[in-house]
């Protein structure tokens, strides 16, 4: 089953060139030790909620841009025998490469996968192994899911 890390960050605007130039530059790092994709995605269209929101959750200011970002990993097992090597990677030594926002306001954490759904394979997936179901795209039926 596969594991994602995911992150939520405030980047300076301005630093938004940089900040993709160091994610070139060290997001290969975790594919190299075992992840299978990363994705940094910069916000365009990140609301101001009533309650709570993403900029609130990272304390962005007006000159900062909201960011989301994740690594796929193909298990938690290879996540926990490979982000050590990341983080002890020397290409990911924060004085060598500083990053070009405040890390102490990046949020994070580790989710194991508990739907899929992608339109790849038409498919719904409970992950945990209840049945599952997707809509047969001529019928407009649900059929159970091949697995």
């Amino acid at each position: 089953m596969s594991y994602i890390d995911g992150f939520v960050l405030a980047v300076p605007t301005a630093n938004k060139k940089k900040f993709i130039a160091q994610a070139n530059d060290s997001d290969g790092v975790f594919v190299e030790h075992g992840a299978t994709r990363v994705l940094e995605c910069w916000g365009d269209d990140v609301p101001t909620g009533k309650l709570t929101d993403f900029r609130r959750a990272v304390q962005a200011k007006d000159d900062e841009t909201v960011v989301f970002s994740w690594i796929e990993w193909p298990d938690k097992a290879t996540r926990d025998v490979g982000m050590p090597k990341v983080m002890n990677d020397p290409r990911m030594n924060m004085e060598a490469h500083p990053m070009p926002f405040d890390g102490k306001r990046l949020i994070f954490g580790g989710f194991t996968p508990v739907v899929e759904l992608s339109s790849d394979i038409h498919q719904h997936h409970l992950i945990s192994g209840a049945s599952s179901h997707s809509r047969d795209s001529s019928s407009g039926k649900h059929r159970p899911a091949k697995h």
